[in-house]
């Protein structure tokens, strides 16, 4: 993944997710439910039909047109990670029914880091109408309202009214050589699995395997679930083409708990091809295949191990890596006077330092692949406690590349005497550093040959990744072996300082890509990973604490015992892990509170906000203790929580109702339907909740 480049695109998406229209707000319906196409946001909508007129007791193909602007898609019958599919409510006449709409073959749609199931630029769903024998003959009008959730990076719902007058005629027949749209669409509908074929699901811990034998070689496929939390959408499909069919490799939801009795899916061969398939699903593992076959063809080994190494030295100009391999040039700026002997030794280290941190990763990728996991490149960043280490360590780095301190020569070898014991050290965690920011990188040519490589022998896995680590480490490594080279770069003076200083903000700005990614490894109910992240946040302030200290009395004992406990305490911040026991909160809405109230129930509103810091505090030390909690428990309290994190009209209108204009604020409503409500303290006790609750909950 290219960080720095995904920023503004992830930054984006969160943007969009933030900001898109609420479902629930009023929309405005297009059209008048007469014929013809009429025009909504982003795309237009038709109904149409194969053919003008039907008989009675006939069937006749309509169906919905949607005309898409350029990038925008809507959705198939499973969205995927996201969305909805179009839907029809039909107005019919007496004698005319319709079948449930039907969805072509449908494509993955990359969206951020999520994976949407759809169409782009046009689609036609089909409807088959059935005339009832004692249907007279005559002009008949279809009534249809129609909704449909368009989305590019943000999400437009939209409706219309549409319309089709059709003719009952007893001649009525179907077109001999239907064209448009609708005719195409039906052309394009799955096909149930020919005679000859088979499918058979194997349901592992980690995957599905489909086995699809056709008697054909089949080099291409797609899996698409017609049920929603089977797969991991987003997850690469791993294609193993058969001599007489395909092995489909997909996945497994990590909310699906259980296998399920059979799977229903449409597989997907090309555009114009597809089976909707139904199969039992029969529990077991099944050994990954010796050769992948992303582009359907095998790929050989040297040609693997050439990709990887070209791959790795084109890793060195990602921008995760490049100001790793700049630091280093720096280095070899100011030690260009150095004996050339020692110069080649600090080469060789620092690409023993990225070889040996190579060797771990591929090592750890075999082991889980034995165990039956399924990890790729760049697994290490699925661990919250890797991320939050990463993150941690970069944003310190960067602390003293900005000038807040001087980190010496344990890292990066910058600014220090290269002839000195250290400097090897350096050079060595330098390769390491070089190799840990690249994981989230992947340059050209790399993906086929790590793709190989993780399908191979341990052998050949170790192979591929020696190359690909050659190839990161020899920029640095000829221009340590020949040191001529360096006359080439600038002069030592102060524009290193000045383009250390800039290393810096390329850092700083990874790291706060690291800090969405932590945030992402965490539940999105709630605000859980909002909470994650601040955790991290709050280690990085540490960090900045101890960087001060050590710049504050530099090279002094005591400062550096200091700071490395700063540290150790920073460090342990994100990793402390609370789990959320409390009980569950219901959304506030005066629905909610009335209801609540007529049940008998006593009602305990929390008015609060994420930016509301007293409202926090409140929460985790008061309203989330097990005294609290336990008397909610007992006396069968009603929690609704009122977040006003956004402006909410119906939640102002509440707190206007109680003399209020602001959170924290909290209610209480006792059981007896007309007592009137109990306002507590802002700043709120264990002993003023409970004597509340024990005053408005005792009959």
């Amino acid at each position: 993944m290219k960080i720095l480049r995904n920023i503004p695109v992830l930054f984006a998406l969160l943007c969009a997710l933030l900001f898109q229209p609420s479902a629930s707000a009023q929309l405005e319906v297009v059209g008048d439910g007469g014929p013809g196409p009429v025009k909504a946001q982003h795309l237009t909508a038709e109904m149409v039909s194969l053919a003008p007129s039907i008989a009675p007791g006939g069937t006749l193909q309509v169906g919905l047109v949607l005309t898409l602007e350029e990038h925008w898609h809507v959705y198939w019958i499973n969205a995927g990670d996201a969305g909805e599919p179009p839907q029809i409510t039909w107005t019919l006449p007496t004698g005319i029914t319709a079948a449930p709409m039907q969805f072509p073959i449908p494509s993955r749609l990359p969206n951020g880091p999520l994976m949407d199931f759809g169409y782009e630029n046009a689609v036609a769903l089909p409807v088959q109408l059935t005339a009832a024998t004692s249907l007279k003959p005559g002009p008949i009008h279809l009534d249809a309202k129609v909704s449909w959730l368009v989305c590019e990076r943000s999400c437009v719902p939209g409706r219309a009214h549409l319309g089709l007058n059709l003719n009952v005629d007893p001649a009525a027949t179907a077109p001999a050589q239907p064209v448009g749209p609708l005719a195409e669409a039906l052309s394009l509908l799955p096909k149930s699995l020919p005679a000859n074929a088979k499918l058979t699901v194997t349901g592992g811990k980690k995957d599905f395997v489909f086995d699809l034998t056709t008697g054909q070689h089949i080099t291409d496929a797609e899996l698409y679930p017609y049920d929603s939390e089977q797969i991991e959408n987003a997850v690469e499909q791993k294609i193993e083409p058969q001599p007489n069919g395909v092995r489909l490799r997909v996945q497994r939801s990590q909310y699906l708990t259980a296998l399920p009795a059979s799977f229903h899916g449409l597989i997907k061969l090309s555009d114009n091809q597809a089976y909707e398939v139904t199969a039992p699903v029969t529990p077991g593992e099944v050994a990954a295949s010796t050769q992948t076959a992303g582009t359907g063809s095998f790929v050989p080994i040297l040609s693997a191990i050439g990709l990887a190494f070209l791959g790795g030295i084109i890793l060195n100009l990602m921008p995760c890596v490049f100001p790793v391999l700049f630091l280093k040039g720096l280095a070899l700026v100011q030690s260009s006077n150095e004996e050339r002997g020692r110069l080649r030794s600090h080469g060789f280290v620092y690409t023993l330092g990225i070889l040996v941190s190579f060797w771990i990763i591929v090592a750890a990728l075999l082991i889980l692949r034995a165990e039956g996991s399924q990890a790729g490149w760049g697994f290490q960043l699925q661990s919250p406690i890797f991320l939050a280490f990463l993150a941690s360590a970069i944003f310190f780095f960067a602390l003293s590349l900005a000038g807040l301190f001087d980190i010496g020569l344990s890292l990066t070898s910058v600014g220090g005497d290269l002839a000195q014991k250290q400097g090897y050290t350096g050079s060595f965690f330098t390769g390491v550093l070089a190799t840990v920011v690249a994981t989230p990188c992947t340059a050209p040519l790399m993906g086929a040959a790590i793709g190989f490589a993780l399908a191979q022998s341990a052998l050949i896995a170790f192979a591929i990744f020696t190359a690909l680590g050659l190839g990161l480490a020899t920029p640095y490594l000829l221009l340590s072996l020949q040191p001529a080279w360096t006359r080439l770069l600038p002069r030592p003076g102060a524009w290193m300082e000045i383009f250390k200083q800039i290393t810096a903000v390329i850092f700083f700005a990874t790291v706060i890509w690291l800090t969405y990614v932590y945030g992402s490894l965490f539940s999105s109910t709630g605000n859980q990973n909002v909470y994650h992240a601040a955790l991290l946040l709050c280690c990085f302030l540490t960090l900045a604490v101890a960087g001060w200290v050590l710049g504050k009395w530099p090279a002094r004992w005591p400062s550096t015992i200091a700071a490395v406990l700063i540290i150790a305490f920073g460090f342990a911040i994100p990793l402390y892990h609370h789990e959320d026991t409390t009980l569950a909160w219901t959304p506030y809405s005066q629905q909610a509170l009335d209801e609540a109230r007529a049940a008998g129930h006593p009602v305990f509103i929390d008015f609060t906000a994420a930016w509301c810091l007293s409202c926090q505090v409140n929460e985790r030390l008061v309203l989330k203790s097990s005294e609290v909690q336990q008397q909610f428990s007992q006396n069968k309290v009603t929690l609704l929580r009122a977040d006003w994190t956004r402006y909410d009209p119906e939640i102002t209108k509440q707190l206007a109702s109680i003399n209020r204009s602001g959170v924290p604020t909290y209610v209480i409503y006792p059981a007896a339907k007309n007592s009137p409500a109990d306002v507590l303290p802002e700043l709120l006790t264990k002993d003023v909740v409970l004597t509340a609750l024990k005053k408005d909950t005792t009959p």
